[in-house]
């Protein structure tokens, strides 16, 4: 087994990783710094991918309160306040870093200030941008300044365990494969960034790249620590059916077209959203997936099996001019977005819940840091368009400040575990061993599962029958295996189905219990209604609770409403009243946070 070692060692190149590795460098120069990634730097993952732009209060008549109560309300009240408060107050010294330090080059006004645009559910226009491709802009400004600077990577590798000590009290480093040779190496670190970004890739439409597995998630449960938030899952409204043959179907129609003025349609070429929110097109992603959902059980859909996104009624030249890439995009697809209708449907997005962290990016495990989608509290219920890659760029950054001064202060070279890299080994190499199976099946009857029972609206049965087929599926993936001489993409859709598979086994428990989930998220609960689950408190995985990786419990964490006002009164009085209203329904909670 090849063995590396350096300072810091940083799993994934997004926004957080990139960010976080510029930071570190730029704290302490003759730190090694080490950037692992399942791709290629730059060009691989989800912060490339982003079309929309970058929440933050920067014009005259916006603030950074006002960013912040955006965010809370977006979040159905339930993100960490300490956490979103960071995420929009550094989020204007990022911005100018991006701009001024990095060389990012996002549009302006005729005036030279910079141009924010529309984005649903925030009472301002504060999103900047590059055109529709302002993922593309930031990710290429990073990995040059990374490539400068001389930060080792590793690239085609994938991580698959962190690796404790011996006591277990300490991370020792991380167990990888080097994807192009199938060898194992160890890398020695004496902090880790997790920023493996989230990902939730087991709906039948999703947004985010193939690589994406939550496997930094799945990782961080079995290293003993809490994920919480796992049960909200944002389904972006808007995104392509291309056809079941390409990979296109499933991708996002940026959420500017709504902000500036797009019309969401039925089948029968309907606007439909001022049936469910008084905001329309422009109300948050929640509110607005749960519209076209009720739009398409009710079979009011087009051909395709979707609804229908239409700029048509707007001027065609702005239309051009500003989302340049969205028209070419749907040209490529055979969709007229200036003049036509696009097929669209909603399409699973962005994972809100992950690693339970502190505002310095600290986790419970020392020597494990953590931002980016991996992490979990900032956006509460529903991450607004635009927050998603200023908080990869704002807490990334924050890790890389803050890793090399733990380093200094209590950093060490642990020597790793040798019995957890043998298990971790023999896990990996199991399918090996196994005969060959039909994994592509097996992941498919996943997408069904998850879009079918586990998606924008969900009830007691369609859970209880979700948890029967991961089961079977779970069964199926345990004694289908790959032939030593297969092409290695089916050695990765094993890795990627056994993540998927491990994590919603301790997500599912959430949803096993008829008291947990709310209707709060992303995907509502229906047959527990809306209010009583808008306070009810961050529901916490946590398999320390029971000593066992493999049987991870669900926990009731209660929400801290400190430091804002809603309505004119301090948070605790609104809790007051949601609770008179909700009390019969939370009957089933213990105050120890379990269920009675």
């Amino acid at each position: 087994m090849k063995k590396l070692k350096t300072d810091i060692l940083i799993l994934g190149s997004g926004g957080a990783g990139l960010f976080a590795a510029l930071h570190a460098h730029q704290r302490d120069p003759k730190l090694s710094i080490t950037v692992a990634v399942k791709g290629l730097l730059g060009k691989c993952g989800c912060t490339r991918m982003v079309q929309g732009g970058y929440n933050v209060a920067l014009a005259e008549g916006d603030s950074v309160e006002r960013h912040f109560m955006d965010t809370i309300e977006g979040g159905k009240w339930l993100p960490d306040q300490e956490l979103a408060w960071t995420l929009v107050s550094v989020a204007v010294e990022r911005i100018h870093e991006l701009e001024n330090e990095l060389g990012c080059f996002f549009d302006r006004n005729p005036d030279g200030t910079v141009h924010q645009k529309a984005f649903a559910g925030q009472t301002f226009d504060r999103t900047v941008h590059k055109g529709d491709l302002t993922g593309i802009e930031i990710i290429n400004r990073l990995a040059e300044q990374v490539w400068a600077r001389g930060i080792n990577r590793l690239e085609e590798h994938r991580a698959v365990e962190f690796i404790k000590n011996s006591s277990g009290d300490a991370l020792a480093g991380v167990l990888m494969i080097d994807m192009r040779s199938g060898e194992f190496v160890l890398v020695q670190a004496q902090a880790v960034l997790l920023a493996t970004g989230g990902g939730p890739t087991m709906y039948k439409f999703h947004t985010p790249s193939g690589d994406k597995t939550c496997d930094g998630m799945a990782m961080a449960l079995r290293a003993g620590l809490t994920l919480r938030d796992m049960e909200m899952v944002q389904f972006h409204p808007t995104g392509l059916i291309a056809g079941a043959h390409t990979r296109i179907t499933g991708t996002i129609i940026e959420e500017g077209l709504r902000g500036s003025g797009g019309y969401l349609l039925n089948g029968a070429g309907e606007r439909f959203m001022g049936n469910y929110d008084p905001r329309g097109e422009r109300a948050t992603r929640d509110i607005v997936s749960r519209g076209m959902y009720e739009e398409m059980r009710a079979g009011r859909v087009g051909p395709r099996g979707g609804l229908y996104i239409t700029m048509r009624h707007l001027d065609s030249a702005m239309v051009r001019r500003m989302f340049k890439g969205m028209v070419e995009r749907c040209a490529d697809c055979g969709f007229d977005l200036v003049s036509g209708l696009v097929d669209v449907v909603p399409t699973a997005h962005y994972m809100m819940g992950g690693v339970a962290f502190a505002t310095d990016c600290t986790t419970d495990l020392p020597g494990l840091f953590v931002a980016g989608e991996d992490s979990g509290g900032v956006h509460g219920a529903n991450r607004l368009g635009g927050n998603g890659v200023a908080n990869s760029t704002v807490f990334g950054g924050i890790a890389g400040d803050a890793m090399p001064q733990w380093v200094k202060a209590n950093g060490e070279f642990h020597e790793p575990d040798p019995h957890v890299i043998d298990a971790a080994v023999a896990c990996c190499r199991a399918p090996l061993a196994r005969p060959a199976g039909d994994l592509n099946a097996i992941r498919e009857a996943l997408y069904e599962a998850m879009w079918d029972d586990v998606g924008i609206v969900r009830d007691a049965a369609s859970l209880q029958r979700a948890a029967g087929k991961l089961d079977e599926l779970e069964a199926r993936l345990d004694s289908a295996g790959v032939e030593s001489g297969d092409h290695p993409e089916q050695h990765h859709v094993a890795f990627h189905l056994g993540e998927h598979l491990e994590r919603l086994d301790g997500v599912r428990r959430h949803h096993a219990s008829d008291d947990l989930i709310f209707g709060r998220i992303g995907g509502v609960r229906q047959d527990l209604g809306q209010v009583g689950g808008w306070l009810r408190g961050a529901v916490a995985v946590d398999d320390l609770a029971v000593g066992d990786a493999e049987h991870p419990c669900a926990k009731i964490r209660p929400v801290a409403l400190e430091g804002c006002q809603a309505a004119g009164r301090r948070h605790q009085d609104v809790l007051h009243d949601v609770l008179r209203v909700a009390r019969p329904a939370c009957a089933g909670i213990s105050d120890q946070g379990g269920t009675n």
